[in-house]
């Protein structure tokens, strides 16, 4: 009986690391790919490259594909690790959610505009970009 309980209690640790190091390799992953499209949009923003409407279309559309569901890869068990996510995330979760609608919203505009020159798209960017900055401010630690 003893090893039954000990058995099922590893099973139990060993599922909660590997959901835990899950949950922040996904999110990782999710924001290593909006750094990607982010990268994109800033180089047509520093004049880096040209304004190309389609790229910037694709750029708000990978960041709105990874930003789906993304306040659910923030189980409780996945506060500590190899992860930059602050405590204030689980301490107002209602908050952050909050924050991360309103980058969805943003990206959702954003897509809906499609800005076809330079001069339409800096609003939206601007928008976007200091979304979710205020959101890594908050809730984000810094390296």
């Amino acid at each position: 009986m003893h090893k039954l309980i000990l058995g099922m209690a590893a099973a139990m640790f060993l599922t909660t690391g590997v959901a835990n190091a899950d949950a922040i390799s996904d999110r990782k992953a999710a924001m290593k790919s909006n750094g990607g499209a982010i990268g994109t949009l800033v180089k047509m923003v520093k004049g880096e490259m040209d304004y190309d409407p389609a790229a910037a279309l694709a750029a708000f559309t990978t960041i709105r594909e990874d930003m789906e569901g993304f306040e659910d890869l923030f189980p409780e068990d996945s506060m500590t690790g190899d992860t930059t996510a602050s405590p204030k995330i689980w301490e107002d979760m209602e908050g952050f959610k909050a924050a991360v609608a309103k980058v969805e919203a943003d990206l959702d505009a954003a897509i809906a505009a499609a800005p076809q020159d330079k001069a339409a798209f800096m609003p939206v960017f601007q928008q976007v970009a200091g979304n979710c900055q205020a959101c890594h401010e908050t809730y984000r630690i810094k390296k």
